[in-house]
């Protein structure tokens, strides 16, 4: 997505979860929000479509938007549904599986 076409969701009422669509057999992603200070992607998993295990230099916060995931933290796997929230601390391995497909936003603050 363009800087734009972002700039074109300032103001707007939005609901994070419309922002992307299902797509068979893969992650999709949109970004609503990037600058130097963060960003905000929401993203779409389909049923057993993951992130395989990585780390990030800075603390971010996921809202499961939609379905159900596994989600991996150093080490201990949390079963997250629509509604629940996580932060995942900077430089700690963790993976996202889709266990039902599933949405989530993704909040990452630079810094």
């Amino acid at each position: 997505m363009t800087g734009k076409a972002r700039d074109d969701l300032k103001g707007r009422v939005l609901r994070l979860a419309d922002l992307v669509d299902y797509q068979t057999g893969t992650v999709a992603s949109r970004m609503v929000v990037n600058n130097p200070a963060g960003s905000i992607t929401i993203f779409s998993f389909d049923q057993g479509e993951g992130v395989s295990e990585h780390t990030a230099p800075f603390d971010s916060v996921v809202t499961i938007l939609d379905g159900e995931a596994g989600v991996w933290i150093g080490g201990t796997t949390h079963a997250m549904t629509a509604g629940q929230t996580i932060v995942v601390p900077a430089n700690v391995p963790h993976v996202f599986s889709a266990t039902t497909p599933f949405k989530m936003a993704l909040v990452m603050i630079r810094g």
